[in-house]
Order: structure tokens, then sequence, then C-alpha cells
């Protein structure tokens, strides 16, 4: 029975997905490892950020988070990061 292509087509199918759904759990697990990674590094550059604040950071792409790694070394202040956020959202409508 495992010889036949009925079989062997079922069978790479539920590998496929498997290997599918294992790869969206991965990405899905780093992008939550990326984002707080970027507000632990954010609240240690200019303290405690406000819940708004922060949704509009986990709304950002992958390109942002990376853009926004870079520019909160040069933050001192929650307002170089609304700054930021606000210039992300004007350049991206």
């Amino acid at each position: 029975m495992e010889e036949s292509s009925f079989y062997q087509e079922i069978f790479e199918k539920a590998v496929q997905r498997g290997f599918q759904q294992g790869l969206q759990r991965g990405l899905e697990q780093a992008l939550q490892r990326e984002t707080s990674m970027i507000l632990r590094l954010l609240r240690r550059r200019v303290g405690e950020l406000e819940p708004s604040t922060e949704e509009r950071i986990r709304a950002l792409s992958i390109t942002q988070w990376e853009d926004l790694a870079e520019a909160l070394l040069d933050f001192s202040s929650p307002a170089d990061l609304t700054a930021w956020l606000d210039n992300m959202e004007s350049t991206k409508g």
C-alpha cells in the first residue's frame, strides 16, 4: 500500500503542509522575538512607552523594524521616537 501513487501523493502533500506550517510558525516566532527586542531597547533608550506607541511599532513592516533598530541608537527622548514614527507613517501613505 505504501508504494501506491495515491499513498505517495497524500504523503507528499502532508509533508509539504507540515513544512509550510512549521515555517510559518518559525517566522511568527522570529517576528515576535524581533519586536520584543526592539521594544526592550526602546524602553531602555527612552523610557516607558505609551500603549498607543507600542501599537504603532507593532504595525511596522519588517523593513521598518530594521530601520527602527538602527534609528533608536540616536533617540534621546520619547519625542524622537514619536517623530520617527510620524515620519514613517507620512512616507508610507
